[in-house]
């Protein structure tokens, strides 16, 4: 887990399939949910995203959550498995993506990602609004941050045809930025968005 970056500084060493065996043995529990949260391990709090209920959180209890990310486990963990199932999840990704703490800014970008491969409901022009907020975190030198910008830029570039084309144009404007961060992002997304795998998918898909 170190190896890979993620703190084992309050870590039990639980591998993923069993928390989801245990979550789907607890099924949605939000005062449960609450309660592992608070106790502040790597574990119970990826535990805790799994069984919070999406149509009982609020907006304030995910704002409290992720002001105490502190691991980019955590934070990607609880994204996808329930900020991303929430009401709350396309504003919340312009919200955090503004934000100045390092995990809070990366749990911005990681849910335009999630938006982009994994909600139907968010439109292109839903998806393209975000490329502006993307070119404006390409100059963060945080690892933690120029990799959740970069995901962003590509999940969304991947998505159709049109985005794409609007993806690659972004990442033409972000390897152009005096920034080590921005032309790492641009040259990894590009290298990608252009590639014959990925544009011979999107024409096939039309």
């Amino acid at each position: 887990m170190a190896s890979v970056g993620i703190s084992i500084d309050r870590t039990f060493g639980v591998k993923m399939p069993i928390l989801r065996a245990m979550a789907k043995q607890v099924g949605k529990d939000h005062a449960l949910a609450s309660e592992l949260w608070d106790h502040g391990w790597l574990e119970t709090r990826i535990l805790a995203g799994m069984i919070e209920d999406p149509e009982v959180v609020t907006g304030e209890q995910l704002d409290s959550w992720v002001s105490e990310f502190n691991d980019w486990a955590v934070c990607d963990a609880t994204c996808m498995n329930l900020i991303e199932k929430t009401p709350f999840k396309y504003d919340k990704a312009i919200e955090w993506s503004k934000s100045d703490d390092e995990f809070t800014k990366r749990a911005g970008y990681v849910m335009m990602a999630r938006l982009a491969v994994g909600q139907k409901g968010v439109d292109d022009d839903g998806l393209a609004a975000f490329l502006p907020m993307i070119v404006r975190g390409a100059d963060d030198e945080r690892n933690m941050v120029k990799k959740g910008v970069n995901w962003a830029l590509r999940q969304i570039g991947k998505r159709n045809l049109r985005l794409n084309e609007l993806a690659i144009e972004t990442g033409e404007e972000i390897a152009a930025m005096d920034s080590k961060a921005a032309r790492w992002i641009a040259s990894d997304a590009l290298r990608e968005l252009r590639s014959d795998t990925v544009q011979e998918r999107l024409r096939r898909k039309g």
